[in-house]
């Protein structure tokens, strides 16, 4: 099938189903159909991922399409330039299909904070797919396309990842270029992967990853062959298990379907070993104070003076500061810029913010004295499966536990991957999740490939294209 064919099915396929899943913002048919014939017509052979149709989370900057960050304070804003990882996989012969649909500025965990409509599950489409990335976890979940593009704060790429059956990678903080990325909370905020396997995350890494002399934070470390590492053995491999975090609040049926893999692992030649994490039980708390003092810093720029919306019947500066910012942002974009600011506020911020980042630093090492032990540890991805759209909407408190396995990983910097490992009585999906040492994407990659190719879910999305091979 020629690139230029192919194509135009994915694009029709995108526009089929988003009519219900809501999960693109913009379809680019114009830009990809363009874009697959300047392919076709190249006598460049060897990119990567030439012809391959990927989507893209609004909050990553695209100069041909808008960036929205699922408000209205930005709207239809197009930046005047790609995103580094946009540019790579452009560069590796990519076709961008889209821009998916996300919580606000990537705030929330299930997608119901858009200003554009709450992004549907394909397995289910009265419960939430996750968030903030939900509708770039949709967009693979459905068969659209085999990966996409989303962002990490705290577990959104991971958390939707576990709740569409898909794998999602968050990699180590700096190992891909943030530039271009709109921020949340500067230290936490990281470009993630989802694919329908792990070999389609390997593969789209291998060309994000490295050095950018764009964003200072970027590290000079050298980037491995991730795709060649997929098919390793493992035997040997330790897993280190904290049972503690296998308590109280976790569903039932996703803690034995966690405690099954971890005996698939142990068949498949892992040793398992038991590690300890004392200070995760703070993560919540210290994540939600340090990302919302964040933000209430990184999102004082949308003021309606310089781009993005601006309020109308405000004569003086002041008011249309009050009024563009009431109008322009949603709830919970308000909710956390307000907690932000108190927490950095004269008489608090010792208190709060400080503390938070003392805490921080205990969580790294207990990360480390973790890793002492095993090679990667495993936990459930999420506390649930998918929960009903709605269900969690007046409980800000009960949302936030939503992401309670996986904001850890952020604070700490290291890299972490959910993998799916099996389905509910309702048939839901279940995912797992590792975290390894800095650096450590291969061995993530490897230990999710080998389980994705050993026990695969036995089942598939209800709303997805099914008569249709992607590229």
């Amino acid at each position: 099938m020629s690139i230029a064919t192919n194509i135009k099915k994915t694009l029709d396929n995108a526009e089929k189903l988003n009519e219900t899943l809501n999960c693109f913002l913009t379809i680019e048919r114009e830009y990809a159909t363009r874009r697959a014939a300047e392919l076709e017509n190249s006598a460049n052979e060897n990119q990567s991922l030439r012809g391959v149709a990927i989507a893209v989370k609004d909050n990553i900057c695209t100069h041909f399409s808008q960036t929205s960050c699922g408000s209205r304070i930005l709207g239809n804003y197009q930046p005047q330039y790609n995103a580094t990882a946009v540019e790579k996989l452009v560069d590796a012969g990519a076709i961008i299909i889209g821009k998916t649909n996300m919580d606000e500025f990537a705030m929330g965990s299930s997608n119901e904070n858009s200003a554009f409509g709450t992004v549907k599950n394909p397995w289910d489409t009265t419960r939430v797919p996750g968030g903030s990335s939900g509708g770039s976890a949709v967009a693979v979940a459905s068969n659209v396309v085999r990966v996409s593009l989303g962002s990490e704060t705290g577990g959104s790429v991971r958390q939707p990842a576990s709740f569409c059956g898909i794998v999602g990678l968050k990699p180590t903080y700096g190992r891909i270029s943030r530039y271009g990325l709109v921020a949340f909370a500067s230290s936490l905020d990281q470009i993630g992967i989802f694919g329908q396997t792990a070999k389609d995350v390997a593969e789209v890494l291998q060309v994000i990853a490295g050095r950018d002399k764009h964003d200072a934070t970027t590290a000079e470390m050298e980037v491995p062959n991730y795709v060649a590492e997929l098919e390793k053995e493992i035997k040997g491999k330790k897993i280190g298990v904290p049972r503690a975090l296998f308590g109280e609040g976790l569903d039932e049926e996703v803690r034995n379907s966690v405690e099954q893999a971890i005996d698939n692992y142990r068949s498949l030649g892992a040793e398992i070993v038991d590690v300890e994490l004392p200070n995760s039980k703070y993560s919540i708390a210290v994540y939600y104070i340090l990302a919302t003092a964040e933000a209430s810093s990184n999102l004082a720029r949308f003021d309606g003076v310089r781009y993005g919306f601006r309020a109308e019947n405000a004569p003086e500066l002041r008011e249309m500061y009050m009024k563009t910012r009431s109008i322009g942002f949603g709830a919970e974009v308000k909710r956390r810029i307000m907690l932000g600011t108190y927490v950095l506020s004269s008489g608090y911020y010792e208190a709060y913010y400080a503390k938070a980042q003392k805490v921080r630093t205990l969580l790294k090492q207990d990360f480390l004295n973790a890793f002492e032990k095993c090679d990667v540890i495993i936990t459930p991805t999420a506390p649930t499966v998918a929960f009903k759209i709605g269900e969690k909407s007046d409980d800000p408190l009960a949302m936030y536990l939503s992401d309670i396995y996986t904001a850890s990983a952020n604070l700490a910097g290291i890299p972490g991957i959910s993998v799916p490992c099996g389905l509910s009585a309702e048939g839901l999906p279940i995912g797992l999740q590792l975290a390894g040492k800095n650096w450590s994407e291969d061995v993530l990659l490897n230990l999710a490939n080998v389980y994705g190719n050993e026990f695969p879910l036995k089942a598939k999305p209800k709303l997805a294209i099914t008569d249709y091979k992607i590229v």
